[in-house]
């Protein structure tokens, strides 16, 4: 009779939905970010889990026997990668598997941005009555031109979504991406960052964070868009310049924006509470997205 085989240890260093740790410990010796064990990582893991948990350089040298990361995202930012690499452990990121959650999420915030659903709801809360047509001023997204900065798969889910929800005219840039990446998607792709600032009415982006894409939406490309536009970001805290944001937004220099993402993660009350109670500013919960994961696809969370 053959005894059985004891699972592999899986230190799992940040926080999960419940369905996903149900999972992982269904296939692994899980050590969870909440055992005090977990501080030993360093020493005694050869395969880790993260979400938003730093992997640096140093880290890397301690345990002499990690041999795999996974990480829970596309972006691998924060990830010494380049130790990895000559270190041998190898990265896995969740290419694809939360395309939908975010375009969901992304246009979640551009339908709030467009139709101000938070501030009338403010308003209604705060006079305790209801609110006149006449004194709301929302916008039609039908037949509006979306931008899409990142033609990957939220990008692309995103361009699907929009053009069968509102008949949105699309234009794609992304620089890194072959010329027939969107064969079976009616957009218009160009060259330049500015064709999409200058013509959109909703900007959306969706790239990873890199040193170029650090302040790719900075105080001058917010002049360059239409002062009725709607700026969303679902990507990576940063990609928006957030000091240039707020002045963009105290100037009205577009309509609203929308994030879902900050420099600082998780995001604080004290760092951000001007932002967030700004008007023009459609706030919700970082990864709001988990909340409508499928419960039967445990990998369907968002990062």
């Amino acid at each position: 009779m053959h005894s059985k085989l004891p699972k592999p240890t899986l230190y799992s260093l940040s926080e999960f939905h419940p369905w996903s740790v149900k999972y992982a410990q269904s296939l692994f010796d899980c050590i969870l970010h909440t055992d005090p064990a977990a501080k030993d990582w360093r020493s005694k893991a050869n395969t880790i889990l993260v979400k938003d948990y730093p992997i640096t350089g140093e880290d890397l040298l301690a345990p002499p026997l990690l041999r795999a990361i996974s990480k829970q995202a596309v972006g691998t930012e924060n990830i010494d990668t380049e130790s990895c690499a000559e270190l041998g452990v190898k990265v896995f990121n969740t290419l694809g598997v939360n395309a939908s959650a975010v375009a969901e999420m992304a246009l979640a915030r551009t339908l709030s941005s467009a139709r101000d659903i938070p501030g009338l709801r403010y308003r209604q809360h705060a006079l305790r009555q209801s609110i006149r047509n006449e004194t709301c001023n929302g916008i039609l997204l039908t037949g509006s031109t979306v931008g899409i900065i990142g033609l990957g798969n939220i990008g692309e889910a995103v361009a699907n979504m929009s053009i069968r929800a509102f008949a949105s005219n699309t234009v794609a840039y992304d620089p890194f991406m072959p010329d027939d990446v969107w064969a079976d998607i009616l957009h218009h792709r160009v060259t330049t960052l500015d064709e999409v600032l200058t013509g959109a009415d909703v900007v959306t982006l969706h790239v990873y964070l890199t040193k170029q894409t650090a302040g790719l939406i900075s105080y001058p490309k917010l002049q360059r868009m239409k002062r009725t536009a709607i700026l969303i970001n679902a990507a990576r805290g940063g990609i928006v310049d957030e000091d240039d944001l707020h002045g963009a937004l105290d100037e009205n220099l577009i309509r609203r924006c929308g994030l879902d993402c900050h420099v600082q993660e998780p995001p604080t009350f004290d760092k951000y509470q001007t932002l967030w109670a700004h008007d023009h500013y459609v706030d919700t919960p970082p990864r709001a997205c988990c909340d409508g994961c499928n419960p039967d696809g445990y990998s369907q969370c968002r990062d």
